[in-house]
């Protein structure tokens, strides 16, 4: 098993800034992907960004160029920076760490920008 503790979400003005952070309690595998995935109000979970132990990066169509994944493979740690924030980007936002058979999620935090 994987804890997933999740930190940085907010109030915010649109247009802000605002900078996740999720730090996983160990590495379960070398090869493994973390990522960030959230939920509105009302809506289903919807991937932000994710980013395999490879570098490779999958961003979702509403927040490119305006939010960066990365991630500390020595800390365990996936970041999720996001700027130019939009009222629509409101929700709980959840890390995520796969891993083999595995697929853990952290307990969620909330982001609210305000207009």
């Amino acid at each position: 098993q994987v804890q997933l503790v999740e930190s940085g979400g907010g109030l915010v003005q649109a247009g802000g800034s605002l900078r996740l952070s999720c730090a996983a309690s160990r590495k379960m595998f070398s090869v493994n992907t973390m990522g960030w995935y959230r939920q509105a109000p009302g809506k289903e979970r919807e991937l932000v960004a994710t980013m395999t132990s490879g570098g490779s990066t999958n961003y979702a169509d509403s927040v490119k160029g305006r939010f960066t994944i990365s991630r500390d493979l020595a800390k365990n740690t996936v970041y999720l920076q996001m700027n130019s924030l939009k009222p629509e980007d409101t929700g709980v936002y959840y890390c995520n760490y796969r891993a083999g058979p595995f697929n853990g999620w952290g307990q969620g935090t909330h982001v609210t920008v305000s207009s």
